[in-house]
């Protein structure tokens, strides 16, 4: 007999919302330019920049284009009546107050916001401005970075206890060997590792090891330190120019010491909010001229590869058009992000690579070199693929 196949590695389940219409939240103190950064980043004037905190009550919504110089030279190449970026969700949350997990400031308002979105964008205040307030008094972005950490872990607390508390209610009899009985006591053991981790082990639930069964218990329970955090460093123009801040090494020790992987990234708001303002023609040539570029291309990347999303593309005359699905999506699921026909009628989908195209220059090519693929149900999409649809009637 022939030796058993090994059996494939178990597909990690992703930690968040299992969707591809994911968003991103700005998160910070007041006063540290999180609206002045929405604005920049939209290209609006949704988030209301005022020099007092709160002055984003109700989360503004934007959907930022993410730059992509794939769909660009697809772009280039098909001429299409109608192109269509992928997009990133952003939402302009209001300022965190010390104390908000126990409703000081807007805090509980805050924390349904913070609940509601898949992603943070952390902004942290690295520049001193006497014009600019500082609801702590003064400037000190590690002090602040803790703050945030220690409200979003002391409601993580919160919320954990009183389902872990519902949990053993409603599981007191738990001494049959059934199977059910058998899931609510993994359930329980789950839901006390997830505390004692914020707890005792004082982390972040993203930061800590779990497998795919405990991984649905913690999506279940939507926690905030579960989400992926970016962190934005606003530096002023000045520092941004010159790449230099006194805070910056402090801020990526105090990171890989508390939340090892975390990206950083230094931006100046003051810097962008000059920028936006420019044609792009403008842009280029201050850009040439102070001798920095606009770190919101790499910000918007930065928070779209942090909630695990990629794209696929559809390219013709009429549109090319890029689609969000995250990592792991198998082919019907992307075909039905388009249309719930395309899944649920699903026969195939005819697939080159990007790189392919670009190698050979035109789909003919592709398809004589026999790199145009037929896919059939099992096919989980790589970024960057090109798909052509083939659905049942």
């Amino acid at each position: 007999m022939p030796p058993k196949k090994a059996a494939a590695a178990e597909k990690k389940t992703l930690l968040g919302r299992p969707s591809n219409n994911l968003k991103i939240g700005i998160v910070g103190l007041p006063n540290v330019g999180k609206s002045s950064f929405f604005n920049a980043l939209s290209e609006t004037d949704l988030g209301k920049a005022a020099n007092f905190p709160y002055a984003t009550i109700n989360p503004e919504e934007a959907r930022i284009p993410v730059p992509d110089a794939r769909f660009e030279w697809l772009c280039d190449v098909y001429k299409p009546a109608s192109r269509v970026p992928a997009f990133l969700t952003c939402i302009d949350i209001a300022g965190l107050t010390a104390g908000a997990s126990t409703g000081a400031g807007l805090g509980n308002a805050f924390l349904s916001h913070v609940r509601a979105v898949d992603g943070i964008f952390q902004v942290v205040r690295a520049f001193d401005d006497a014009e600019v307030i500082h609801v702590e008094g003064d400037v000190n972005p590690l002090r602040d970075m803790e703050i945030i950490q220690t409200e979003l872990r002391l409601k993580d607390i919160e919320w954990v206890e009183k389902a872990l508390d519902n949990l053993k209610k409603s599981g007191r009899n738990l001494g049959s060997t059934s199977l059910a009985d058998k899931a609510k006591k993994e359930e329980i053991a789950t839901v006390e590792k997830i505390l004692k981790t914020l707890t005792v082990d004082n982390k972040d639930i993203r930061k800590a090891e779990w497998n795919n069964k405990e991984i649905d218990v913690v999506n279940g329970l939507t926690l905030l330190t579960a989400k992926p955090i970016t962190y934005l460093v606003n530096l002023s123009e000045k520092d941004y120019v010159r790449k230099k801040n006194k805070w910056l090494p402090k801020i990526k020790a105090w990171i890989d010491a508390n939340n090892p992987g975390d990206p950083l990234i230094p931006f100046s708001v003051a810097l962008e909010e000059r920028l936006v303002l420019m044609s792009p023609e403008e842009r280029k040539e201050e850009e040439a001229k102070v001798g920095a570029t606009s770190a919101l291309p790499k910000i918007t990347q930065a928070g779209y590869s942090s909630l695990d999303l990629i794209r696929y593309f559809t390219c013709g005359p009429d549109e090319v058009r890029a689609w969000t699905i995250r990592k792991g999506t198998k082919a019907p699921q992307a075909a039905g992000v388009i249309h719930s026909d395309f899944e649920n009628k699903f026969v195939c989908g005819e697939i080159m690579s990007y790189d392919d195209l670009k190698e050979y220059g035109s789909e003919a090519a592709v398809k004589a070199a026999g790199k145009l693929r037929q896919q059939g149900k099992p096919y989980e999409m790589v970024d960057g693929d090109i798909a052509y649809w083939k659905a049942g009637g």
